[in-house]
């Protein structure tokens, strides 16, 4: 095994505590938009449904001009880092929905958490490209898989500690949630800050000739093309059940704050331990035939989910849901990245990330359409189902690599 040099290894350390605190964010605010928006404002299935595809829509758009931006830069951490903060300032807005009147709190807040994803996309879109360029690909597997292992025990003591305070609070208590907002924000300054030590080389403009390149090259890469009609599948599978999980645990299983944060606890710990073997594995079989393995422990966490509102049992459901979400995560950012090249990995990227957002927005609608027209039980059925039809996708997405001999990367 080679030794990495000093910048990749100050890159991976300080990627490791810019990660932590986004995850630190995360856990202190979007955990609990759905629960806020519930139990404090009042929120109604429709608009549950919106906290999790409004989003999506806006990034879509954002994606787009994202595209366009990328192709332009010559260093993009400064574009990350300007991303990042942008997104954490609406953070103090949802500080403020409470002293809005009350017939406006719900769709001020859902108005909040959807165009936040307009820089939150930009964030997410040039963090992607920009660790891509750092990491190189020989320690991609194994760098990642213990950067999301590390962040997700940081999220894990983060929520658990969340759920013992929400305990001295009433459900409909606003305060709570506004000071969680408040530390998240200060948090994801540390964010910021972290991201900003990363050493980056300029890079020279590719083609000078090109004015605008929106990114359609990537669909001459056949790779591409198979690993975006498989991951469309299958996201649109897992997200269609987003909404119907929070409104399951909150309005059928009747859970409180605590609850949230010990089964949210309780999938992170079925993550930190299974994070290492995900990256062994793809390292030995490819990412793409354990994606396969990934969407079909996937597809078992609807079913059971609905086969009881008992605390206890809904808790262990989201213990072995965290094995394979962590592989999830990793197998297909990783695949991602090795079905794109290198001289124009945003535009790839930036593609994947804007039919992302479509079936983003698509998917948790249609979860919501389904629960209103028959019930919860068949909503959560229909997506384990898709789910495990994904699988069979990934699958033939593998047996297609193989046929091309389409170069698997071993870890160094």
């Amino acid at each position: 095994m080679h030794r990495p040099s000093e910048t990749i290894q100050w890159n991976e350390k300080n990627s490791i505590f810019n990660g932590i605190a986004s995850t630190i964010v995360m856990s202190m605010s979007n955990n609990y938009f759905a629960l806020f928006a519930i139990g404090v404002l009042g929120a109604t299935n429709y608009q549950v449904g919106l906290i999790s595809s409004l989003p999506q829509i806006i990034g879509m758009f954002a994606m787009v001009l994202g595209t366009v931006i990328m192709g332009r830069l010559h260093e993009k951490k400064q574009f990350t880092s300007y991303s990042i903060l942008f997104t954490r300032v609406f953070l103090i807005g949802m500080f403020f929905v409470v002293y809005l009147p009350s017939e406006y709190r719900a769709w001020v807040f859902v108005l909040l958490v959807g165009l936040m994803n307009l820089p939150g996309s930009f964030a997410m879109l040039s963090w992607q490209s920009f660790i891509g360029d750092l990491i190189p690909d020989s320690r991609r597997s194994g760098f990642f898989s213990e950067r999301n292992r590390i962040l997700t025990i940081a999220g894990m003591i983060t929520t658990l500690m969340i759920g013992i305070a929400l305990q001295w609070f009433d459900k409909a208590d606003a305060l709570p949630y506004q000071l969680l907002f408040i530390l998240a924000f200060a948090f994801g300054l540390t964010e910021v800050f972290y991201l900003n030590r990363h050493k980056e080389q300029k890079k020279e403009i590719v083609d000078q000739t090109k004015k605008f390149n929106f990114g359609w090259d990537a669909y001459q890469h056949k790779p591409f093309i198979w690993f975006l009609i498989c991951g469309l599948i299958f996201n649109f599978a897992w997200q269609l059940a987003w909404p119907l999980f929070n409104i399951y645990n909150i309005k059928y299983a009747h859970m409180t704050g605590f609850w949230i944060s010990i089964i949210t606890v309780a999938n992170q710990i079925g993550q930190i331990i299974s994070y290492k073997w995900w990256g062994k594995m793809a390292d030995k079989y490819s990412n793409a035939k354990m994606l396969a393995v990934a969407a079909v422990g996937m597809s078992t966490a609807p079913f059971m989910t609905i086969l009881s509102t008992n605390m206890f049992y809904l808790t262990f459901v989201n213990l072995t849901s965290g094995l394979f979400v962590s592989g999830t995560v990793l197998l297909l950012f990783n695949q991602l990245l090795e079905v794109t090249k290198e001289q124009n990995r945003g535009s790839f990227i930036a593609q994947y990330n804007i039919l992302l957002a479509i079936v983003g927005f698509i998917a948790p609608q249609f979860g919501v359409f389904l629960l209103e027209q028959s019930s919860i039980e068949t909503a959560m059925t229909i997506s384990s189902l898709l789910r495990a039809l994904s699988a069979v996708v990934f699958l033939l997405f593998f047996v297609y690599m193989k046929k091309q001999h389409f170069p698997h990367r071993q870890a160094a």
